[in-house]
């Protein structure tokens, strides 16, 4: 892989939508879907072991929703940082996979979504089927996750080249006088 390419891979396709350089959205963007599935899985696990559990039942439900929405916002501008990395690449091939599971896993909580407020009934633990997706789910965007961290602290992927990032390890330097190289 040529610098440019690497440097490519670095740069936003449009910073006014997928951020600036050095500072991308879509991490920023992601811990919405993340905390609102993991504290979904919390809500219904804990419907379980409660005397009133519709509430919890009835939070969890709102939550995937709202993650599921958080994801939708995340995976516009993970696409635009997709844009940004050369085709027939490593890092684009798992950018691929991470989308892939990332997909699959909105696709899931919306099923699971739809699967419980169609069945919700007043005052009832989660179904035992439902929280078995959550939890599967929550697996997979584990494993995205992990790919996820792998672009960006392994191959770099929208993250300031070095000679940006050594202006943080050099005394007597900021950030006002350190452009990003061209």
């Amino acid at each position: 892989m040529t610098d440019a390419s690497r440097l490519q891979a670095k740069r936003p396709v449009s910073a006014l939508l997928a951020g600036p350089y050095g500072h991308p959205f879509h991490p920023i963007l992601v811990t919405v879907p993340i905390g609102a599935w993991v504290t979904s899985l919390v809500f219904d696990i804990a419907s379980h072991v409660t005397n009133r559990p519709g509430f919890l039942t009835q939070g969890s439900e709102w939550l995937i929703a709202v993650g599921v929405i958080g994801a939708l916002l995340a995976a516009m501008v993970g696409f635009l940082d997709l844009f940004a990395i050369p085709a027939r690449t490593p890092a684009f091939r798992t950018a691929l996979v991470h989308m892939t599971l990332n997909l699959l896993v909105t696709i899931a909580y919306a099923v699971n979504f739809l699967w419980r407020h169609s069945t919700y009934s007043s005052g009832r633990s989660v179904d035992w089927g439902s929280l078995g997706l959550s939890a599967v789910s929550l697996v997979l965007l584990g494993v995205s996750g992990f790919l996820g961290g792998k672009l960006a602290y392994r191959y770099g992927v929208r993250v300031a080249d070095e000679d940006t990032q050594a202006e943080g390890y050099t005394p007597g330097t900021s950030a006002r006088n350190v452009r990003p190289a061209a």
